[in-house]
């Protein structure tokens, strides 16, 4: 709020940032042997804008914008170590040199003196030794076999000094070295090798004083990203219309209220319509458990997984995408979306969300968010409805605020049994063959599923549509609903277990069904069963049993 408050202030500091590139990286990579000159230069550039830090700090009031104010180090030191060290615009080339400033080394800046200035260093030595000697002939010369040499006439012979040392005579003169010319020689000859043993030493001292504050350099950058951290939240809050959540501790009632709701990536797209805002109002005492039903495409997942972010958003501090919202703390978000296997470790889809589901169940608290996205849904329909039914039940027990998307319609009647479960759906409105998807989140559970016109919006050859049609039809000629089971508590669930398991103990398996709980995916009643079922084979003998099967045969060919 301080940022959002100082906006201007905000941007200009967040502009200051930009040119400050990694710390961390880079001193990570200064104390490895790949260390390079670019990498000292970009700690160069990232500490000059460094520098201007805390003049804006000291424009920030909050608290903690206030402590990062009173211990930051700017590094100043560091700074000019390296301006003083290294070249404005020094070589890459580590081992080649030409990165050192002058001034840090006087056999360096003798070398590269030689090194740039050798014809003009002779011809001053040449001046210098005519005029000790008084032979103005006197020449410096240069072969691969002598090297650097002086050469004589035969005429001023007598007027050579003593600490010449002859190298050889020829018909008209003779040729001398000294030792101030052999040592400039071998400077000149050597001086660019040299350079670059010497710079390259030179740099790993730097880099040795640098390492040795490291530390600090950790936790400047630390401080930065603290406030690069908060001014960054301020930015996208006020361009994208963020408000303050309100937030109750993690021990008062559980509580959570969104009002005009949006996803914080999903609405900065251009998916070609305008993002729909959701509202959310769960409390322990009325709705914990939201059950949403609807058609694919229609937002399940994005208004989960939006209510998610949002509260993680709140809880590290930043703003939230709302009109306005209310809820208590939270000691941990479970999510269980998507779907996907690992094939490297033999797990399948269905595997790994059931490894999912049982870590959330085992390690959930009431006080915690629990996300379920078509659970069950790896597995067939009577498992996947068992399962998510059981999972439900589980967690309503547990009390935990949860959000869970279904497909199953039959687990909607879970909500007439359990106060604390409640049917939403999202509005979906048909214009004839079309589905037009409201993205709205309103009380009740979805009428149908809308999957075969999906599937038509999906491009399916149109006779497969037709087809689905069809055998959806049939299939929901059957009614599942009384078939589901009824709540019983722990007491009851033991008392039935043992009956179970001691009637069992002297029957058959078959006998052991109970029919009533058979869940039937096709019609249970066809034509004439009513009529076998009251045959009695017992009073029939074999020829009246071949003349009756005879007879129904020809009953149903017609």
């Amino acid at each position: 709020s301080v940022f959002l408050n100082n906006f201007m202030l905000c941007e200009e500091f967040r502009e200051c940032l930009e040119n400050i590139q990694d710390l961390p990286r880079i001193i990570g990579r200064i104390t490895l042997p790949v260390v390079g000159v670019n990498d000292l230069v970009a700690l160069r550039e990232s500490l000059e804008p460094v520098q201007k830090l805390p003049t804006y700090l000291a424009e920030l009031q909050a608290p903690l914008l206030k402590k990062i104010r009173e211990d930051f180090d700017p590094l100043t030191d560091l700074l000019d170590l390296l301006y003083q060290r290294l070249l404005e615009a020094p070589s890459v080339k580590l081992r080649e040199g030409g990165f050192m400033a002058a001034g840090v080394s006087e056999e360096l800046d003798e070398l590269r003196e030689i090194s740039r200035n050798s014809k003009q260093f002779l011809n001053e030595m040449l001046l210098h030794e005519r005029e000790i000697t008084g032979i103005s002939s006197l020449k410096i010369s240069y072969n691969k076999v002598f090297g650097y040499y002086l050469e004589v006439s035969n005429v001023h012979k007598s007027s050579v000094p003593e600490h010449y040392i002859r190298k050889q005579t020829l018909v008209n003169a003779e040729r001398y070295i000294t030792a101030e010319l052999k040592e400039f020689e071998e400077k000149i000859l050597t001086a660019e090798e040299r350079i670059g043993e010497l710079e390259y030493e030179l740099f790993q001292q730097l880099k040795t004083e640098i390492n040795s504050n490291a530390r600090r350099v950790q936790q400047t950058a630390n401080d930065i990203a603290v406030a690069d951290t908060l001014a960054g939240l301020a930015f996208v809050a006020e361009n994208n219309h963020y408000v303050r959540p309100s937030l109750h501790p993690l021990e008062a009632p559980r509580k959570l209220f969104l009002k005009d709701s949006r996803h914080p990536v999903i609405e900065q797209i251009d998916l070609g319509e305008v993002f729909v805002p959701n509202d959310l109002d769960m409390e322990e005492s009325k709705c914990r458990i939201m059950l949403i039903t609807g058609p694919n495409m229609a937002g399940k997942s994005t208004y989960m997984r939006q209510v998610a972010l949002i509260v993680l958003m709140a809880q590290c501090g930043s703003f939230v995408p709302v009109s306005s919202s209310e809820f208590s703390v939270v000691d941990r978000i479970f999510t269980r979306v998507g779907a996907s296997d690992n094939l490297t470790l033999g797990q399948s889809t269905f595997m790994l969300e059931m490894n999912e589901a049982a870590a959330i169940l085992n390690n959930a608290t009431e006080r915690s968010l629990i996300i379920l996205d078509e659970i069950g849904r790896g597995t067939s329909t009577f498992d996947g409805i068992s399962i998510a039914w059981a999972i439900v039940e589980y967690i309503q027990k547990l009390s935990a605020l949860t959000l869970c998307a279904t497909h199953y319609h039959e687990l909607t009647a879970i909500a007439q049994e359990l106060d604390s479960v409640k049917n939403f759906s999202i509005r979906v409105e048909e214009e004839g063959e079309k589905i037009v998807f409201l993205r709205k989140i309103v009380s009740g559970e979805a009428d149908k599923s809308y999957g075969v016109q999906v599937a038509r919006l999906a491009g399916l050859p149109k006779s497969v549509v037709n087809r689905a049609l069809e055998v959806m039809e049939q299939l929901e000629e059957t009614s599942m609903v009384h078939h589901l089971p009824v709540l019983i508590d722990e007491t009851q669930q033991k008392q039935k277990n043992s009956a179970e398991v001691s009637e069992n103990s002297g029957s058959s398996w078959v006998n052991s069904v109970n029919e009533d709980q058979q869940l039937s995916l096709f019609p249970e009643e066809s034509l004439y069963l009513d009529e076998l079922r009251k045959l009695n084979l017992n009073d029939m003998t074999p020829l009246q049993a071949l003349n009756y099967l005879h007879e129904l045969t020809d009953k149903l060919r017609q």
